[in-house]
């Protein structure tokens, strides 16, 4: 497939283009349609919501709120009134405004002034959820109202409709991200064109998958945030993924390969692993599924459909646009390089290298020291407390953190989050009064009944994220309503937050261990070891163990929210546990694929276990360090997009991938693998049998790369002349693997000899530079008997014989 989609690479990307143009006009055409469907099946909260619903069928538009307060003197003052009800009756006759609720209309209103006259509070209902308003009215409201400020009158406004128009431009986090990411790879490469690569992908794949996201949002539920976190881990998984390949495509190049060659080994071997990675994420996000917890529904299809597409992108767009590139994948240095020295030996050296010898040399001391860093920044997950962000943790300097601030100061904290208690039998009048005579209630007034169902609207003195609001709602369940002998459930957003939060805690155990399993499986399967699956899911709990404890840190303790901006210490989403773990172990088991199938590709070669880590680190750690900088400047960038969960998945993943990568794959698993010795490769021999075969990164030639073994090892050798047959002395003569390793070296002497030594019979590649005359390269097959290989040099061709040679033996 990589061979075709190289040599038909216009109609590829043509394929590519006309896709992403075609879903992205469909999906404008019908405009998005996302809902957040919190199903809380055998919920108490469920159930009162169902029962108000009955009895008191909600309005269908949503309903924000003004408020405002004055320094000196009431609200009721006929100065302020001037000021505030010509507003309020302009935003009454605004097209989309359902109703306007004013504290100056009669007694009823009155209850919307506080008790010192200070504040007082209006309640605007648009005729359409918030979602579906259309900014240009809210941002109308939001000026109509702010335009009857004054000195000493303050005005702001809260809700959800409102708070669309504080976001940052759509885009905005994205953008960000890929800017960053762009650094990252030009650092990396060296070229422009190789930096672009990795960018297309992800951007073909993303955004055919947002659009899709979008389309299929009208005919399932699909909350808000899908596309934000399907954007994310699109963004990252998909640069990445490219990453993987392209390097390893420039690698070949390098090492004497066509250019055809080279993509279509790169996707032979890390495009499996890509393939197996994408798999394994797709397989984490379905682990949702376990928690039936139907708000997730949505965010699993948007991730996995994203990442599906990214991983096609990187499989099939890829090798298109290599082939439009050709050798310009290289650097113009790298190309000079390549022409004057010929083709690069293979082998580690830098500070991957010797990084990667000092573990070797202080495995303990490594190991001991990853432990306590990760055992540190776990600790504050044991105060991990699961909520529901609100308005109440916005940045201070938004209107809706503002309104949200007044309304407590002038109401009492738990106005933000009252309670409903839905009463369908018993004494309304005894539960009432047992409600108020109740701790942590401010007050407690019943409406008027309808079809049987009395609702009991209940403030709390305390906020809607405190905990002690969440004992407040556990006594009123267990004690006040059983006491009064009434038949009633406890409903409102706060309890359906406490109760979403409760649910998650009680299913977060299923998940956890059907991901681990399923992982350990794969692995197992993969690297025919026991022991390697074992390890990577221990250090997959140690980085969400960590990764918890900074974000617990960050968003819980309040530790550099105000440098980030991220407003207000508060719990964490509930539903992020869920979700973070796992594109955690999704983008874990990435990691662990790319780092353990060059180590076990030593192993199967070598049987030297110290030898497999060493040169598996060397040889991966680079890429792999390159690709979670990338991912941590993805993630990070989504602090920017106005959205608190979001906000809080980019910090929670962002810590967890730079763990992941920088801690555990480069220093812990290495240094634990030396500990352990070949008992890293341990299989029972019945479970060996038993396991079906499956090849993440395949070995490049299983036979060829062994070690010389008696009667095993052979030759290549032959002359290298010029066109007219005079002997070319000088040229570089390189055997390498078909997957580009360098195997043996010479340069040809005074009469053009050389001769090539080779391990054992199979296919190799032969490549032959001199510095006046270009470079050639050949697949030739060894057999048992040497090989006689006379190479031709014309010049200024590069030769691309793709077939293997049939030279005299």
């Amino acid at each position: 497939m990589a061979r075709w989609c190289y040599r038909h690479r216009l109609l590829v990307l043509l394929l590519w283009v006309g896709a992403l143009v075609g879903m992205g006009a469909t999906a404008s055409a019908k405009g998005p349609d996302y809902a957040n469907v919190f199903s809380l099946p055998n919920t108490d909260s469920k159930t009162a919501y169902d029962l108000m619903t009955k009895a008191f069928p909600k309005a269908s538009g949503d309903t924000d709120t003004m408020v405002w307060k004055v320094e000196r003197g009431s609200v009721r003052d006929e100065a302020v009134r001037a000021r505030i009800q010509p507003a309020l009756a302009k935003i009454a006759r605004m097209p989309g405004i359902g109703a306007v609720g004013s504290p100056y209309a009669g007694p009823q209103g009155a209850a919307q002034i506080s008790r010192d006259g200070t504040i007082a509070y209006a309640q605007l209902t648009f005729t359409e959820r918030a979602n579906e308003v259309p900014q240009k009215l809210v941002q109308d409201v939001v000026d109509t109202a702010q335009d009857a400020e004054r000195g000493g009158l303050e005005v702001e406004l809260g809700g959800q409709a409102i708070t669309r128009i504080q976001q940052p431009p759509t885009g905005l986090s994205e953008m960000v991200g890929v800017v960053a990411a762009a650094v990252v790879l030009f650092l990396a490469f060296g070229s422009l064109f190789a930096m672009l690569l990795p960018i297309a992908v992800a951007v073909f794949g993303v955004g055919i998958g947002l659009f899709s996201t979008q389309l299929i949002s009208h005919v399932t539920g699909v909350p808000d945030i899908a596309p934000l976190l399907a954007s994310l881990i699109g963004l990252g998984v998909g640069i990445d993924y490219a990453l993987f390949i392209v390097t390893r495509h420039r690698r070949g190049i390098l090492r004497g390969m066509e250019p055809e060659e080279a993509a279509v080994t790169a996707l032979n071997t890390s495009g499996r692993a890509v393939l197996f990675a994408g798999g394994t994420v797709c397989i984490a996000l379905a682990g949702m599924l376990v928690t039936n917890l139907r708000f997730l529904d949505g965010v699993v299809i948007g991730t996995s459909l994203t990442v599906v597409l990214s991983v096609l992108a990187a499989v099939t767009l890829l090798p298109a646009l290599l082939g439009l590139l050709g050798p310009r994948v290289l650097s113009r240095r790298q190309r000079r390089r390549l022409a004057a020295q010929g083709p690069e030996a293979e082998r580690a050296s830098g500070l991957a290298a010797k990084w990667s010898a000092t573990v070797q040399k202080r495995p303990r001391t490594i190991a001991v020291l990853a432990v306590v860093v990760m055992t540190v920044l776990a600790l504050p997950v044991l105060s991990l407390r699961l909520g529901a962000a609100d308005q109440g943790n916005d940045d201070a300097s938004t209107t809706t953190r503002k309104a949200y601030d007044l309304l407590a100061e002038g109401f009492g904290p738990g106005f933000n989050g009252p309670l409903q208690v839905v009463s369908v039998s018993g004494d309304t009048d005894v539960l009432v009064r047992g409600i108020r005579e109740t701790d942590g209630v401010a007050r407690a007034a019943a409406l008027p009944p309808a079809q049987g169902v009395t609702v009991i609207q209940v403030v709390p003195t305390t906020s809607p994220q405190s905990e002690q609001t969440d004992r407040l709602i556990d006594t009123l369940r267990d004690e006040v309503i059983p006491k009064a002998g009434a038949q009633a459930h406890v409903g409102g957003v706060t309890a359906v937050s406490k109760d979403f939060a409760s649910v998650t805690g009680d299913r977060l155990p299923y998940f956890i261990g059907t991901i681990i399993g399923l992982g350990f499986l794969l692995l197992l399967i993969a690297f025919r070891s026991l022991v390697v699956p074992l390890t990577a899911a221990v250090m997959n709990l140690i980085a969400a163990a960590s990764s918890f404890g900074v974000l617990v840190a960050v968003f819980q303790w309040g530790w550099g929210l105000d440098l980030l901006g991220l407003g207000k210490e508060g719990p964490i989403q509930a539903f992020l546990p869920i979700i973070m773990l796992s594109l955690l172990f999704g983008l874990s088991m990435d990691y662990q694929v790319f780092l353990v199938s060059r180590m076990h590709e030593e192993w199967v070669h070598t049987k030297d276990n110290a030898r497999a880590v060493r040169v598996g680190l060397a040889e991966t750690s680079r890429v792999i360090n390159s690709a979670a900088l990338i991912m941590v400047c993805v993630f990070l960038a989504f602090v920017l997009s106005g959205n608190s969960g979001a906000a809080m998945a980019g910090v929670g993943l962002a810590a967890a991938v730079a763990l992941d990568a920088f801690v555990l794959r480069t220093a812990l698993v290495p240094a634990v693998m030396h500990l352990l010795g070949g008992a890293n490769w341990w299989l029972p021999g019945r479970l060996e049998k038993r396991l079906p075969h499956l090849a993440v990164e395949p070995g490049e030639e299983p036979q060829q790369e062994t070690r010389p073994t008696a009667g095993g090892a052979t030759v290549v050798y032959g002359f290298v002349r010029d066109a007219e047959g005079e002997p070319v002395q000088g040229a570089a003569v390189t055997l390498l693997s078909k997957g580009g390793r360098q195997l043996d070296r010479v340069t040809s002497l005074a009469d053009g000899s050389y001769i090539l030594a080779v391990p054992s019979p199979g296919t190799y590649l032969v490549a032959i530079t001199a510095a006046a005359y270009g470079s050639k390269a050949r697949h030739v097959v060894v057999g048992e008997e040497p090989l006689v290989y006379d190479v031709e040099l014309t010049g200024d061709e590069v030769d691309a014989v793709n077939r293997p040679s049939s030279a005299r033996p």
